[in-house]
Protein backbone atom coordinates (compact mmCIF):
# COMPACT_ATOMS: atom_id res chain seq x y z
CA UNK A 1 0.00 0.00 0.00
CA UNK A 2 1.09 3.58 -0.67
CA UNK A 3 3.09 4.93 2.29
CA UNK A 4 1.95 8.02 4.17
CA UNK A 5 3.64 11.00 5.79
CA UNK A 6 1.43 12.03 8.71
CA UNK A 7 2.02 15.57 9.98
CA UNK A 8 0.69 17.47 12.97
CA UNK A 9 -2.23 19.87 12.60
CA UNK A 10 0.06 22.75 13.57
CA UNK A 11 1.88 23.00 10.26
CA UNK A 12 5.40 24.37 10.12
CA UNK A 13 7.65 25.44 7.27
CA UNK A 14 9.58 22.19 7.63
CA UNK A 15 6.39 20.11 7.45
CA UNK A 16 5.41 21.89 4.23
CA UNK A 17 8.84 21.29 2.68
CA UNK A 18 8.79 17.64 3.70
CA UNK A 19 5.28 17.21 2.27
CA UNK A 20 6.48 18.48 -1.11
CA UNK A 21 9.52 16.20 -0.97
CA UNK A 22 7.26 13.29 -0.04
CA UNK A 23 4.97 13.97 -3.01
CA UNK A 24 7.95 13.90 -5.35
CA UNK A 25 8.67 10.33 -4.34
CA UNK A 26 5.11 9.05 -4.27
CA UNK A 27 4.13 9.41 -0.61
CA UNK A 28 0.78 10.88 0.37
CA UNK A 29 0.70 13.48 3.14
CA UNK A 30 -2.12 13.51 5.68
CA UNK A 31 -2.68 16.17 8.33
CA UNK A 32 -3.72 14.81 11.71
CA UNK A 33 -7.06 16.45 12.50
CA UNK A 34 -8.60 13.81 14.76
CA UNK A 35 -9.17 10.09 15.36
CA UNK A 36 -10.81 9.77 11.95
CA UNK A 37 -7.45 10.54 10.32
CA UNK A 38 -5.85 7.53 11.98
CA UNK A 39 -8.85 5.37 11.16
CA UNK A 40 -8.47 6.25 7.47
CA UNK A 41 -4.83 5.12 7.56
CA UNK A 42 -5.44 1.69 9.09
CA UNK A 43 -3.18 -0.89 7.51
CA UNK A 44 -1.01 1.62 5.64
CA UNK A 45 2.71 2.22 6.37
CA UNK A 46 2.81 5.54 8.24
CA UNK A 47 5.70 7.94 8.91
CA UNK A 48 5.45 10.89 11.28
CA UNK A 49 6.61 14.49 11.46
CA UNK A 50 5.41 16.57 14.40
CA UNK A 51 5.63 17.14 18.13
CA UNK A 52 6.55 14.41 20.60
CA UNK A 53 3.46 14.80 22.78
CA UNK A 54 1.12 14.20 19.86
CA UNK A 55 3.45 11.43 18.67
CA UNK A 56 2.95 9.67 22.01
CA UNK A 57 -0.79 9.63 21.36
CA UNK A 58 -0.67 8.40 17.77
CA UNK A 59 2.31 6.01 17.85
CA UNK A 60 0.25 3.02 19.00
CA UNK A 61 -2.75 3.44 16.66
CA UNK A 62 -0.49 4.31 13.71
CA UNK A 63 2.00 1.51 14.42
CA UNK A 64 4.92 3.93 14.63
CA UNK A 65 8.45 3.19 15.76
CA UNK A 66 9.92 6.52 16.90
CA UNK A 67 13.68 6.74 17.27
CA UNK A 68 15.27 9.22 19.66
CA UNK A 69 18.73 9.78 21.16
CA UNK A 70 19.20 8.59 24.75
CA UNK A 71 18.62 11.20 27.47
CA UNK A 72 22.18 10.71 28.73
CA UNK A 73 23.95 10.82 25.37
CA UNK A 74 25.63 14.17 25.97
CA UNK A 75 26.74 13.07 29.44
CA UNK A 76 28.32 9.91 28.05
CA UNK A 77 30.28 11.72 25.36
CA UNK A 78 34.03 12.19 25.92
CA UNK A 79 34.81 15.73 27.08
CA UNK A 80 36.67 16.40 23.82
CA UNK A 81 33.29 16.48 22.06
CA UNK A 82 31.33 18.54 24.61
CA UNK A 83 34.04 20.98 25.80
CA UNK A 84 31.97 21.74 28.91
CA UNK A 85 30.51 20.16 32.04
CA UNK A 86 27.10 18.55 31.50
CA UNK A 87 25.01 16.60 34.02
CA UNK A 88 21.79 14.62 33.65
CA UNK A 89 19.74 15.19 36.76
CA UNK A 90 16.17 15.85 37.90
CA UNK A 91 14.17 19.03 37.87
CA UNK A 92 14.00 18.86 41.69
CA UNK A 93 17.80 18.99 41.92
CA UNK A 94 18.00 21.70 39.27
CA UNK A 95 15.70 23.87 41.40
CA UNK A 96 18.52 24.12 43.93
CA UNK A 97 21.13 25.47 41.48
CA UNK A 98 22.80 28.52 43.04
CA UNK A 99 24.44 29.79 39.83
CA UNK A 100 23.61 30.41 36.15
CA UNK A 101 23.35 27.26 34.06
CA UNK A 102 22.01 26.12 30.72
CA UNK A 103 19.08 23.80 31.46
CA UNK A 104 16.96 21.81 29.03
CA UNK A 105 14.73 18.74 28.96
CA UNK A 106 16.55 16.02 27.00
CA UNK A 107 13.95 15.55 24.30
CA UNK A 108 10.33 16.58 24.66
CA UNK A 109 10.68 20.39 24.99
CA UNK A 110 8.41 20.45 28.04
CA UNK A 111 9.96 23.80 29.00
CA UNK A 112 12.26 26.25 27.17
CA UNK A 113 15.93 25.33 26.87
CA UNK A 114 17.77 28.41 28.11
CA UNK A 115 20.34 29.89 30.45
CA UNK A 116 18.66 30.31 33.85
CA UNK A 117 20.14 32.71 36.41
CA UNK A 118 19.60 30.08 39.13
CA UNK A 119 17.32 27.17 39.95
CA UNK A 120 14.54 29.38 41.26
CA UNK A 121 13.90 30.63 37.71
CA UNK A 122 13.08 27.15 36.43
CA UNK A 123 9.43 26.10 35.98
CA UNK A 124 7.84 24.45 39.01
CA UNK A 125 5.67 21.35 39.21
CA UNK A 126 2.79 21.53 36.76
CA UNK A 127 0.56 19.41 34.59
CA UNK A 128 3.47 18.25 32.43
CA UNK A 129 6.32 18.62 34.90
CA UNK A 130 7.27 16.96 38.15
CA UNK A 131 10.24 16.78 40.50
CA UNK A 132 11.51 13.63 38.75
CA UNK A 133 11.45 15.18 35.26
CA UNK A 134 14.90 14.54 33.73
CA UNK A 135 16.90 17.63 32.76
CA UNK A 136 20.32 18.33 31.35
CA UNK A 137 22.32 20.96 33.20
CA UNK A 138 25.30 22.39 31.38
CA UNK A 139 28.02 24.93 31.92
CA UNK A 140 27.21 28.27 30.27
CA UNK A 141 29.23 28.68 27.06
CA UNK A 142 29.05 30.88 23.96
CA UNK A 143 28.74 29.37 20.51
CA UNK A 144 29.95 31.64 17.72
CA UNK A 145 28.11 29.57 15.11
CA UNK A 146 25.73 26.60 15.31
CA UNK A 147 24.83 23.94 12.75
CA UNK A 148 22.12 21.30 12.49
CA UNK A 149 23.18 17.95 11.01
CA UNK A 150 20.74 15.27 9.89
CA UNK A 151 22.62 12.00 10.25
CA UNK A 152 21.77 8.73 8.53
CA UNK A 153 23.79 5.54 8.97
CA UNK A 154 26.62 7.45 10.68
CA UNK A 155 27.03 9.97 7.88
CA UNK A 156 25.88 13.56 7.33
CA UNK A 157 22.86 13.35 5.03
CA UNK A 158 21.97 17.06 5.24
CA UNK A 159 22.95 20.12 7.20
CA UNK A 160 22.35 23.81 7.78
CA UNK A 161 23.71 26.69 9.80
CA UNK A 162 20.99 28.00 12.07
CA UNK A 163 22.57 30.57 14.41
CA UNK A 164 25.48 32.99 14.71
CA UNK A 165 26.34 34.26 18.20
CA UNK A 166 23.03 32.90 19.46
CA UNK A 167 20.92 34.77 16.89
CA UNK A 168 18.95 32.93 14.20
CA UNK A 169 21.03 33.16 11.01
CA UNK A 170 20.19 30.43 8.50
CA UNK A 171 22.41 29.32 5.61
CA UNK A 172 22.95 26.06 3.70
CA UNK A 173 25.86 23.97 4.95
CA UNK A 174 27.05 23.41 1.39
CA UNK A 175 29.55 26.16 0.61
CA UNK A 176 29.35 27.73 4.09
CA UNK A 177 32.69 29.01 5.41
CA UNK A 178 32.98 26.31 8.10
CA UNK A 179 31.54 23.41 6.09
CA UNK A 180 34.78 21.42 5.99
CA UNK A 181 35.41 21.88 9.71
CA UNK A 182 31.82 20.90 10.56
CA UNK A 183 32.04 17.74 8.47
CA UNK A 184 35.47 16.86 9.87
CA UNK A 185 34.22 17.24 13.45
CA UNK A 186 31.09 15.22 12.68
CA UNK A 187 33.26 12.45 11.23
CA UNK A 188 35.37 12.27 14.39
CA UNK A 189 32.26 12.32 16.56
CA UNK A 190 30.56 9.51 14.68
CA UNK A 191 33.72 7.40 14.63
CA UNK A 192 34.01 7.71 18.41
CA UNK A 193 30.37 7.67 19.52
CA UNK A 194 28.20 6.70 16.57
CA UNK A 195 27.05 3.52 18.27
CA UNK A 196 25.52 5.62 21.07
CA UNK A 197 22.95 7.03 18.63
CA UNK A 198 20.17 5.59 16.45
CA UNK A 199 20.81 5.25 12.72
CA UNK A 200 18.72 8.37 12.03
CA UNK A 201 19.18 11.35 14.32
CA UNK A 202 19.69 15.10 14.41
CA UNK A 203 22.83 16.48 16.04
CA UNK A 204 23.60 20.16 16.52
CA UNK A 205 27.24 21.22 16.68
CA UNK A 206 28.85 24.58 17.22
CA UNK A 207 32.04 26.59 17.28
CA UNK A 208 33.02 27.68 20.78
CA UNK A 209 35.19 30.76 21.14
CA UNK A 210 37.75 30.49 23.94
CA UNK A 211 37.67 33.75 25.93
CA UNK A 212 40.72 35.93 25.53
CA UNK A 213 42.40 33.74 22.91
CA UNK A 214 40.42 34.24 19.72
CA UNK A 215 40.72 30.51 19.11
CA UNK A 216 37.78 28.29 18.37
CA UNK A 217 36.84 24.77 19.37
CA UNK A 218 34.12 22.54 17.93
CA UNK A 219 31.65 20.92 20.30
CA UNK A 220 28.31 19.15 20.33
CA UNK A 221 25.35 21.36 21.25
CA UNK A 222 22.70 18.64 21.57
CA UNK A 223 20.99 15.73 19.83
CA UNK A 224 17.32 15.60 18.84
CA UNK A 225 14.67 13.55 17.07
CA UNK A 226 14.62 14.24 13.30
CA UNK A 227 10.83 13.94 13.32
CA UNK A 228 10.63 17.13 15.40
CA UNK A 229 13.61 19.07 14.08
CA UNK A 230 13.46 22.21 11.97
CA UNK A 231 15.30 21.70 8.68
CA UNK A 232 16.35 25.36 8.33
CA UNK A 233 18.27 25.52 5.00
CA UNK A 234 19.03 21.80 4.73
CA UNK A 235 17.87 20.11 1.49
CA UNK A 236 14.33 18.79 2.15
CA UNK A 237 14.75 15.59 0.13
CA UNK A 238 17.77 14.55 2.19
CA UNK A 239 16.06 15.57 5.43
CA UNK A 240 13.07 13.45 4.46
CA UNK A 241 15.31 10.38 4.15
CA UNK A 242 16.32 10.82 7.79
CA UNK A 243 12.77 11.52 9.00
CA UNK A 244 11.36 8.45 7.24
CA UNK A 245 13.92 6.22 8.97
CA UNK A 246 13.48 7.88 12.37
CA UNK A 247 9.67 7.74 12.44
CA UNK A 248 8.17 4.91 10.44
CA UNK A 249 6.47 1.54 10.82
CA UNK A 250 7.47 -0.22 14.02
CA UNK A 251 7.89 -3.53 12.19
CA UNK A 252 10.61 -2.05 10.00
CA UNK A 253 12.83 -0.88 12.86
CA UNK A 254 16.14 -2.74 12.71
CA UNK A 255 17.42 -4.73 15.71
CA UNK A 256 20.26 -2.22 16.09
CA UNK A 257 17.77 0.66 16.39
CA UNK A 258 15.33 -1.01 18.78
CA UNK A 259 17.20 0.17 21.92
CA UNK A 260 16.54 3.73 20.71
CA UNK A 261 12.76 3.41 20.39
CA UNK A 262 10.85 6.08 22.26
CA UNK A 263 9.07 4.37 25.17
CA UNK A 264 5.36 4.68 25.72
CA UNK A 265 4.43 7.73 27.76
CA UNK A 266 1.16 8.74 29.42
CA UNK A 267 -0.97 11.16 27.43
CA UNK A 268 -0.34 14.85 28.05
CA UNK A 269 -1.70 17.97 26.38
CA UNK A 270 0.51 19.21 23.54
CA UNK A 271 2.19 22.60 23.55
CA UNK A 272 5.09 23.59 21.35
CA UNK A 273 7.89 25.33 23.23
CA UNK A 274 11.01 26.86 21.75
CA UNK A 275 12.67 25.93 18.49
CA UNK A 276 11.62 22.83 16.62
Amino acid sequence: MRPVLLVAAQRTSTALLLARAAARRGLETYTLTGPHTLAALTGRPVHWYGGPLTADRVAGPAGLGLLEPPDDWLVRLPREFTARRIELTTLARAWTLPRPAFVKPPGDKSFPAAVYADGSRLPRTGERLGPDTPVLVGEVVHFAAEYRLFLLDRAVAAGSRYAVHGVLDVAPLAGERYERQVRRFAGRLLAAAGDLLPSAVTVDVGLLREPGTGRGRWAVVEANMPWFSHSYAAPPDAVLDVVLRAAGPLGRVSPADRPFLRPERPERPERSVGRE
